[in-house]
């Protein structure tokens, strides 16, 4: 799932580890061990689009890499606190600086993202954010930096405990999405997606978050933080169950309605469309098509009135079937594709099983989530390289037309 929602599941398993010895930083370092996984994204800037695609929820993502990793993080992170290298200014001063910079990056990025451009951003949450830095850097002055930090003597087994549990929940839950997680590694690529939660959900995150913030200001090792505490990693894992117990009712509608409009299919896939579990897209393969549609719980019927019908035009990529990279893409997309001739005249290979960027297809090559853009260099290889254009479109009205398709319309 997104980094926000790691990071809380992984500073509230940190506070359950150790919260009673390590007080706050139990979550920081919860927070960044439920980080570290997600550290396999700095590959995309030295691989392409392909490589990048599988080494993404690969061996880091590994039950492997969540019984091994923490061995190491712990010895390390005991022989820096046994050497008092915490207590030093400078050192203090680096990390208060490095939190500042992450935190603005994150809030600049609320702030900008959902315009597109540079330059256009609401100035009330400009105006907030600008007050939450000052809030932060106030804090970290005050409570950390000039501060005397208190005494940390955690044996290798404790902080082995604290980082195996942060790591070992990020890829179970990243295994409740579509993209899927390499939970084998290095032993089998196989990828396990329970397609019941979407990569970004607030339902899930917002309350989980809420009952960190409180637990934070409660008393270390008061019964009041821990049942605070608890109460996040409950709710949201009610949820998340919730989420199977809604797929199941979903699955059995989209069924209902392929048989009664009479499309013959050989196997489906469905998921949330992002943000929500409410609305529910799903896509059944056929010979020579897929039909896909869209269903939400608040429906007036439990039904499917209409399927989008998208030809798999595969014959256009016969040629390509033995190419490594286009073998990659059939991996990951579990061969729920189709291929569509852009605009340009180009070849476009789209990963269907993320459904489409609009409520409404226009039936162009911006409709795709995931698409992926086939061309060929003068020697005849195959060159692939992701496309963006459905990312580009304007984000607000995409936003209210999903709204308005989740009630119902």
């Amino acid at each position: 799932m997104d980094s926000i929602t790691q990071i809380v599941l992984g500073a509230a398993v940190g506070e359950v580890a150790m919260g009673r010895k390590l007080g706050n930083r139990a979550m920081v370092w919860g927070a960044i061990a439920g980080t570290i996984p997600d550290l396999d994204v700095l590959a995309n800037f030295v691989v392409d689009d392909i490589a990048a695609l599988a080494f993404h929820r690969a061996i880091s993502h590994s039950f492997f890499f969540a019984f091994t990793a923490p061995a190491l993080l712990a010895y390390f992170t005991a022989r820096f606190y046994k050497s008092g290298a915490y207590q030093n200014k400078i050192y203090k001063w680096v990390v208060a600086s490095i939190w500042v910079l992450l935190v603005g990056v994150v809030l600049l990025g609320i702030n900008y993202i959902p315009y597109n451009k540079v330059g256009s951003v609401n100035p009330w949450l400009f105006s907030a954010s600008a007050i939450g830095i000052a809030g932060l850097v106030y804090l970290l002055l005050k409570k950390y930096v000039l501060a005397q930090l208190e005494e940390v003597d955690l044996t290798w087994r404790e902080w082995y405990w604290l980082f195996f549990w942060s790591i070992f929940t990020h890829p179970l839950l990243d295994s409740c999405t579509t993209y899927g997680t390499q939970l084998f590694q290095p032993f089998s690529d196989y990828r396990v997606a329970l397609n019941n939660v979407s990569v970004a959900d607030p339902f899930y995150t917002v309350p989980f978050l809420i009952c960190l913030l409180v637990a934070r200001f409660l008393t270390r090792g008061s019964k009041a933080r821990k049942w605070v505490n608890w109460a996040g990693i409950i709710i949201s894992s009610a949820y998340l169950l919730w989420t199977v117990y809604n797929k199941f009712k979903v699955n059995a509608v989209f069924e209902k309605s392929l048989k009664k409009q009479g499309l013959v299919y050989s196997r489906y896939t469905t998921s949330p469309t992002i943000l929500n579990n409410f609305l529910w897209t799903c896509t059944a393969e056929g010979d020579t098509k897929f039909y896909q549609g869209f269903y939400s719980i608040f429906d007036e019927k439990p039904e499917v009135e209409e399927f989008n019908i998208i030809p798999k035009n595969h014959a256009l990529v016969k040629d390509y079937q033995n190419d490594e990279d286009f073998k990659t893409l059939r991996w990951f997309s579990k061969d729920y594709y189709a291929i569509i001739r852009r605009r340009d005249g180009e070849l476009q290979y789209n990963d269907l099983r993320f459904g489409i960027a609009n409520i409404e297809a226009k039936g162009d090559e911006s409709d795709y989530i995931f698409g992926f853009i086939l061309t060929e260099d003068d020697d005849g290889n195959l060159h692939v390289e992701e496309d963006r254009s459905a990312r580009e479109q304007d984000m607000t009205g995409r936003f209210t037309d999903l709204i308005n398709r989740i009630l119902g319309d």
